[in-house]
């Protein structure tokens, strides 16, 4: 029984295909095992009672989706609070797979969306997985847009509202943007620049928001070599920024994490969590205690509106970055 089921919501029996994980069963197992090792915690602290039921989707990306999933995967699962599965959707316009491929989102308590079609803006979810993901959100579902998952599908209305600020360009829609003490300016559509990032760099996050999310950690922690988006692009609707940083190379300040409300349902983004296809090992801006923690609430936030995973001893300070060995 998962958490929705508790609060009265039911839950059916998954059937969850694993039909693109990668070319061997060992790269899978070897790539669990490495981001287990980089986990913030340990399955023997496991909590007791029923677990958060959690669901990766999927299947193409411009960015190493495979490890990426790894390392979603095992940073939850190591923790003992969640229950994982995997719903990959073929990656390729024309695959007759496309017809059967249609994930049971409302038997989880959080939907983790892990695919984007930039590049390849033709590949597209089946118009009944778009609706079936809006209804599963607006009726309570929790929605976690993992990194790269915001700048997809710029042509599906309701994800850009579900998501709030994505990977757009200047016409698309507004942009948020702030100040060094956190004053947001909305920029109208047509304004400015296209999304971005630059180059990545070591970033203080800042605290805009008090937060289930955040409560507890410090109000500037330090985290390694991530993207700081400028000008992403959105309805911004029913949003709230949880944290900035600043943009080293233009020296200005822009979101980092939000959270948005769409109809009874909660969704987290954030431009942390950055895996490259040539990215070797597990890069220090995963390995990051303070973004790992982050994700592990954020998940647990998305799934039940409050949060009891502690913020550990070793996160990271304003001055020094913490990175698990």
């Amino acid at each position: 029984m998962n958490y929705r089921a508790l609060l009265g919501l039911g839950a059916r029996i998954a059937f969850v295909t694993d039909k693109k994980l990668g070319n061997s069963s060992l790269l899978g197992f070897a790539l669990a095992a490495v981001f287990w090792m980089a986990g913030p915690g340990s399955a023997q602290d496991s909590p007791t009672g029923p677990k958060i039921k959690v669901l990766i989707v999927d299947g193409f990306s411009n960015h190493d989706w495979r490890k990426t999933t790894e390392f979603i995967r095992s940073t939850l699962t190591q923790t003992g609070i969640f229950d994982v599965k995997i719903s990959t959707s073929p990656g390729e316009t024309g695959d007759p797979a496309w017809e059967d491929w249609l994930p049971a989102f409302s038997d989880y308590d959080v939907v983790i969306q892990n695919s984007n079609n930039i590049g390849q803006p033709d590949v597209r979810w089946p118009s009944q997985v778009e609706k079936a993901l809006e209804a599963y959100v607006r009726e309570g579902g929790g929605l976690l847009a993992y990194h790269s998952a915001n700048n997809a599908f710029a042509h599906w209305p309701e994800y850009d509202r579900m998501i709030g600020l994505g990977w757009r360009d200047k016409n698309h829609a507004p942009s948020l943007q702030l100040d060094a003490d956190g004053a947001i300016s909305r920029i109208p559509v047509g304004e400015g620049e296209n999304t971005r990032h630059g180059p990545r760099q070591d970033t203080v996050v800042t605290r805009k928001t008090i937060h289930p999310l955040n409560q507890g950690m410090p109000q500037r922690w330090m985290t390694p070599d991530i993207e700081v988006y400028t000008y992403a692009r959105g309805p911004a609707e029913q949003l709230t920024v949880l944290s900035y940083g600043r943009h080293i190379a233009s020296d200005s300040y822009w979101p980092l994490e939000w959270i948005v409300s769409y109809g009874r349902g909660r969704v987290y983004s954030s431009s942390f969590g950055h895996i490259w296809k040539t990215d070797d090992g597990v890069p220090d801006r995963v390995r990051c205690v303070g973004f790992q923690t982050t994700l592990i609430r954020a998940a647990q936030w998305l799934a039940t509106g409050s949060v009891d995973y502690p913020v550990p001893a070793d996160f990271p300070t304003e001055d020094s970055v913490s990175l698990k060995k």
